[in-house]
């Protein structure tokens, strides 16, 4: 039940408002739009993971479809991202197609661990400089990704290091191509001049699809009449798949079919085992970046989306798209954004999109094939810029306090040298740490004095201690706040402590007050003022069964009242030394 009430809400809540003929007709022109768009991003995202293109349209069909109809989220468009690439290229790399299926499969089935066990919504904590140091590291991973076709560069295999990488470029240099460089140039010029020179026309037809049409007629037809022996890579002389026994060049003419991810072969227990640290990044990556979509398209037309659903959908569609050779996908921004401004209305069109990717892969597949190499390299320099956001980037090195600027560039560093994996994890553990010491840094403590508590004169009688702490009594200050007690205690036949301002103590805390209480004896020793939590963790301790020299109190004012009454009857002298035997 709880499942069925978390499904699909974005389109029982759009139904729920009426859904008329006219809004289907505005949906279906957005979906046809975002189609398009999505296209040669799909093409070019897959190819980017180191796969034939067709697999990345295949994901913003299945996944595309899946995620849009059963998620929370009224606008989103779910498909390969580019933050994906940084992940995907070295499984594909190591493990081939089969291996780049199943990591897709097991992010998904991961992404059902978390969200049974509630976790899923914790990637929410993940600091800000973490996610900004290691999404300008992709964007930078990308952009050298795509040197080599952006020159034409004859590389038979690039290594997995950044600086292999680097080096095996240069050394290739001398293959350039003049022309492929033209491609890519005049692709990015395109893309970035249509919108402004020709807004009416761009408005109707995407700049990324009349960059494309423009780019593949200057290479096929303008290029060959000036240089007749010239070869322009393109997807038809790169990628060659088999199909009913038959070798296709480019993308097969059919649509996506039912397969297992893992092959005829199967991958052993050593594989899956390999490939889980990459599952579990593409899961935390794709969640990540699938709610943060939500969250930008929620501002930009007012709604806001389940984010339960749309995590519960995108499970759905991580799991089934790789039984129809779809690689990982995820809320894409850039794509959710083209829906908004397209005037969808409700999730029928990011569906939509993924009907029009279809019919593109079976009515245009052999047009496809003539895509240069060289222009879908340019689309995904283009990509990597808007990703890198560097205006922000900088801007967040310049005022960000020193220890969170260590974080951004310690991200950044790790993901371009190393990989996505290492940098988050040593990024949030970084983060972890630093936000520890700024904790332990609020934690402060004091010798109250009474017109600080606002008692009255002589409220603290000779021989009493008021000492106050102020802030959490966890592992990064405890030992800090409760390390003087010791000291004050000996100074005075009666301490109290006064804990009105500790929202939270944990094990490290309750520890090094037990400790305290110990080093006490012969004292009496009053909390005053517990908190909720506080005393509940008091209780469960069973600290006043324990300890003789130890008494609660619900005030400052009780527990002064306390301390005056015991010096006067001198029961503070009868205190045996030392902790009880514990019960």
């Amino acid at each position: 039940m709880a499942l069925d009430l978390a499904f699909a809400t974005a389109l029982k809540r759009a139904f729920a408002q009426g859904y008329d003929l006219r809004r289907l007709r505005t949906d279906l022109m957005a979906g046809a739009v975002v189609g398009v768009v999505a296209l040669p991003l799909s093409m070019a995202l897959a190819i980017g993971a180191g796969v034939p293109p067709q697999h990345g349209l295949y994901t913003a069909v299945i996944a595309g479809f899946i995620v849009a109809l059963t998620g929370g989220s009224k606008h989103q468009v779910t498909g390969p991202t580019a933050a994906f690439i940084v992940i995907l290229a070295p499984i594909s790399a190591n493990y081939g197609l089969s291996g780049l299926l199943t990591a897709g499969l097991m992010a998904g089935l991961m992404l059902v661990v978390l969200g049974i066990s509630k976790l899923g919504k914790l990637i929410q904590f993940i600091p800000h400089p973490v996610t900004t140091g290691f999404t300008a590291g992709i964007a930078g991973v990308i952009a050298t990704l795509q040197i080599k076709d952006v020159f034409g560069l004859r590389v038979e295999h690039l290594p997995d290091g950044f600086t292999e990488k680097l080096a095996t470029l240069w050394n290739a240099r001398a293959t350039a191509s003049p022309w492929e460089l033209s491609i890519a140039i005049g692709m990015l010029a395109l893309l970035l001049l249509l919108p402004r020179l020709l807004p009416r026309l761009t408005r109707l037809v995407p700049a990324p699809l009349l960059a494309l049409v423009l780019t593949s007629l200057y290479a096929a037809v303008l290029i060959p009449m000036i240089d007749p022996g010239l070869e322009i890579a393109t997807i038809g002389s790169r990628f060659q798949t088999l199909v009913d026994g038959e070798l296709v060049r480019g993308i097969p003419r059919r649509p996506p079919v039912l397969a297992l991810p893992w092959g005829d072969h199967g991958l052993g227990w050593t594989e899956l085992r390999a490939l889980a640290p990459a599952a579990f990044a593409i899961a935390a990556l794709g969640a990540i970046e699938s709610l943060l979509s939500a969250v930008v398209a929620d501002g930009m037309t007012g709604t806001k989306h389940d984010p339960d659903a749309e995590l519960l959908a995108l499970r759905l569609g991580n799991i089934i798209a790789p039984f129809f050779g779809g690689i990982a996908a995820t809320g894409a921004l850039a794509r959710t954004a083209t829906n908004i401004r397209s005037g969808a209305t409700s999730p029928i069109a990011a569906a939509f999109h993924a009907v029009v990717v279809l019919l593109a892969i079976v009515l245009l597949a052999p047009l496809l094939s003539h895509i240069p190499m060289s222009a879908l390299a340019g689309l995904l320099l283009l990509v990597a810029w808007n990703m890198s956001e560097l205006p922000h980037f900088l801007h967040t090195a310049r005022s960000a306090p020193r220890s969170d600027v260590v974080v951004l560039f310690t991200c950044f560093s790790l993901t371009v040298v190393f990989d996505m994996i290492v940098a988050v994890s040593v990024g949030v553990v970084l983060a972890s740490l630093l936000f520890m010491r700024r904790m332990a840094e609020l934690t402060n403590t004091r010798i109250s004095s009474t017109t600080e508590r606002g008692l009255p004169p002589h409220a603290i009688p000779a021989g009493v201690a008021v000492y106050e702490i102020a802030g959490p009594l966890f592992f990064g200050a405890a030992q800090k706040a409760i390390g003087a007690l010791t000291n004050v205690g000996a100074r005075s036949k009666v301490l109290v402590l006064d804990l009105e301002d500790v929202p939270v103590i944990d094990a490290t805390g309750l520890v090094a007050l037990e400790s305290a209480l110990a080093r006490l004896r012969g004292r009496l020793v009053i909390l005053a003022a517990l908190s909720s939590q506080v005393a509940e963790v008091v209780e469960r301790a069973s600290l006043t069964k324990r300890y003789d020299n130890l008494e609660i109190s619900d005030t400052v004012a009780d527990a002064l009242e306390l301390a005056r009454h015991r010096i006067a009857t001198r029961a503070v002298e009868t205190i045996p030394p030392g902790p009880k035997a514990h019960l």
